[in-house]
C-alpha cells in the first residue's frame, strides 16, 4: 500500500491566509473569454505577464482599466453592452480577447485567472529533472507552487526549477473523493516535478451542513494531500468551495482514484 504524507491545511493557510478568496479560472484557447462586470465594483484579472489593453472608443468614460504587474483592474462606472477588449503581451505580442459587459448588481464577482498552455508540457513517460531547494520535500514544494499559481499574484509566485504544467486527462467531475459527504470534486489544473504530480481539485459542498476536511478521509491512493481551507461551509455560503492539492507519484490523479465498489444485486429468485 502506498504511503500517504499528510501536508496539513494549517501549512497552506499560514502561507496563503490572505489569499483565500476564490478565483474563477478561465483557459485561453483562442476563443474570447467572457468577463462580466458589476457597475461600481472592481474586478481583477490575473495574467502571467504584463499586457497592453486595447480599449474601443465607446468605453471612454465608462470603464477604468489599470494594468499592474500582470494584473488587470477593471471598474465600470455605468452599464456597458457586450464589448471586446484586446490584451497584448508586452513580451511576445500575443493577443488575448476578453468580452466584457457591465450591469447593475450587489453581488461581488470573483477575480479571474487566465490560464494558458504556453509552458513546455511533458508526457507521463518523459523524464523530467527536478532540482528544488535543499531540504524542501518535493510534495511540499509542489503544493506550495500550485497554491501560489492559483491564488497569489503572479509576480509573487516562487520559481520552482523543473516544474511543468501537464494537461488534464479528465476535466469533468470525478468519482466522490469524500464518499461519506455530499461534496463534488472537479480537477482544474495539474503540475509535475520529477516523479511527482500535484492536481488541484475544486471541492464544492452540495449539502446544508458544514463539512470538516481531513486528508485521511479522501478515497484515493495519494502520496500527500492538503486543502486550501480546513472546512466547507453549507451550500450557498461564501465558504462552500475550496481547493484540494493532491500529490501522486508515478502517474497522475486519474490512476489514483478508488472507484466505489459495484452495487450488490440480490438473488434473482428472492421474492
Amino acid at each position: 500500500m502506498k504511503r500517504m504524507l499528510v501536508i496539513g491545511p494549517v501549512i497552506v493557510l499560514a502561507m496563503y491566509g490572505s489569499l483565500a478568496q476564490a478565483v474563477e479560472l478561465m483557459r485561453w484557447e483562442r476563443l474570447p473569454l467572457a468577463v462580466p462586470l458589476v457597475i461600481d465594483q472592481e474586478r481583477m484579472v490575473f495574467i502571467d505577464e504584463a499586457v497592453r489593453v486595447g480599449l474601443p472608443s465607446t468605453l471612454t468614460g465608462k470603464l477604468r482599466v489599470q494594468s499592474i504587474g500582470g494584473t488587470l483592474y477593471l471598474r465600470a462606472s455605468e452599464a456597458i453592452a457586450p464589448t471586446r477588449l484586446q490584451l497584448q503581451s508586452v513580451a511576445t505580442g500575443e493577443i488575448i480577447l476578453l468580452d466584457i459587459a457591465a450591469t447593475s448588481g450587489d453581488q461581488a464577482l470573483e477575480p479571474v485567472r487566465i490560464l494558458r498552455n504556453t509552458e513546455v508540457q511533458v508526457t507521463e513517460g518523459e523524464p523530467s529533472t527536478a532540482p528544488i531547494a535543499e531540504h524542501t520535500p518535493i510534495p511540499v514544494a509542489l503544493t506550495r507552487y500550485a497554491a501560489q499559481s492559483l491564488y497569489a499574484p503572479l509576480r509573487t509566485v516562487e520559481s520552482l526549477p523543473g516544474v511543468r504544467r501537464v494537461p488534464l486527462k479528465r476535466r469533468s467531475a470525478l468519482p466522490p473523493l469524500l464518499p461519506s459527504e455530499n461534496v463534488s470534486s472537479t480537477p482544474i489544473a495539474a503540475w509535475r516535478l520529477g516523479d511527482y504530480w500535484v492536481t488541484a481539485v475544486k471541492l464544492r459542498n452540495r449539502g446544508a451542513e458544514t463539512v470538516p476536511l481531513d486528508p485521511r478521509q479522501l478515497q484515493a491512493q495519494l502520496f500527500a494531500a492538503s486543502f486550501q481551507h480546513a472546512f466547507l461551509g453549507p451550500v450557498g455560503s461564501a465558504e462552500d468551495t475550496t481547493v484540494a492539492y493532491l500529490i501522486t507519484r508515478g502517474a497522475g490523479l486519474e490512476q489514483a482514484i478508488l472507484l466505489p465498489p459495484p452495487a450488490t444485486r440480490g438473488d434473482d429468485n428472492e421474492s
